[in-house]
């Protein structure tokens, strides 16, 4: 019998979406960080995730960290699509013996981080279960009615990568800051054709993006930035870094990358690569964190 270990995460997907009708009111679908749907005035961006207790933190991890990872996964999302978060659901799953304390901490980080980008928690469920698990569902805009998809860019566009990648293990995971300003600066500043965060590892993601536009890709891997103490096999598979990763028209001008150093003195843009034709990619090696995988 064919196991979700067999297939992993992504041809579990494709399965799972194949063949999803969709009416009028659908503006995208699965395949992005977000979906979007017609609003009453603005487009309106969906998202939801979950993080679960021994696969995305541990029983020792301190309660209101696991409740800010919670609230910045789904807030990082946004921002990898240039969306404005509003509005926020939370389901709630413990274990009946789980200390209220414990409970009441995790809620405290999720409502730390919600305030700090401006989102309003208005409601959600509870429920036992076996072990702790807490599901974040996000709606907001697209402003002006523009968002950045995973699926524009074109041959020859430049990769791109905020921050430094690698070191999750050591509890970047943890304490990571959605790069919502920057995504914003982004998509008013730079000709931008494509844009997703790194959740699995710039090896899971990349592949994904350049898919996403019919595309392969090339990396310098000499050039990508590291954490410190990680090497550049950490950089790209470790995964969890929530930097954003973005495909930048050839035609980005000196200037504009000026730019970028001026408004944001503090973080770093590096290119890493092109996308190309897939008949010209190489063959990357393999890394990143994949669901169901043995």
């Amino acid at each position: 019998m064919e196991t979700l270990a067999d297939i992993g995460e992504d041809e579990l997907i494709r399965r799972l979406v194949r063949g999803l009708k969709h009416d009028a009111s659908v503006i995208a679908g699965p395949g992005d960080d977000c979906a979007v749907v017609k609003g009453s005035r603005e487009p309106l961006v969906l998202k939801t995730d979950t993080v679960v207790e021994g696969v995305h933190f541990t029983a020792e991890t301190p309660p209101r960290l696991i409740g800010r990872k919670a609230m910045a996964r789904v807030i990082s999302d946004f921002a990898a699509m240039a969306a404005t978060p509003r509005h926020a659901l939370i389901t709630l799953i413990a274990p009946p013996q789980t200390a209220v304390k414990r409970v009441i901490d995790v809620y405290a980080g999720l409502r730390t981080m919600a305030e700090a980008f401006g989102v309003n928690i208005v409601g959600g469920e509870t429920s036992k279960g076996n072990q702790l698990i807490i599901t974040v569902s996000l709606t907001g805009t697209a402003p002006n009615q523009r968002w950045i998809s995973r699926s524009q860019a074109k041959a020859g566009d430049g990769l791109y990568v905020t921050g430094r990648l690698g070191g999750s293990i050591k509890g970047k995971h943890l304490r990571f800051q959605p790069r919502m300003p920057e995504a914003h600066w982004m998509a008013k500043n730079l000709p931008v054709h494509a844009m997703m965060d790194l959740s699995d590892g710039l090896a899971q993601d990349l592949p994904r993006l350049a898919a996403a536009c019919g595309l392969g890709f090339q990396v310098d891997f000499s050039a990508l930035p590291r954490t410190a103490g990680c090497t550049t096999e950490q950089a790209w598979g470790d995964g969890e870094d929530y930097e954003l990763l973005l495909a930048l028209s050839q035609k980005t001008t000196v200037k504009q990358l000026a730019a970028w150093k001026l408004a944001f003195p503090k973080l770093k843009l590096t290119r890493i690569g092109e996308l190309v034709k897939k008949e010209n990619a190489p063959i990357a090696p393999a890394g990143g964190w994949q669901h169901f995988r043995p």
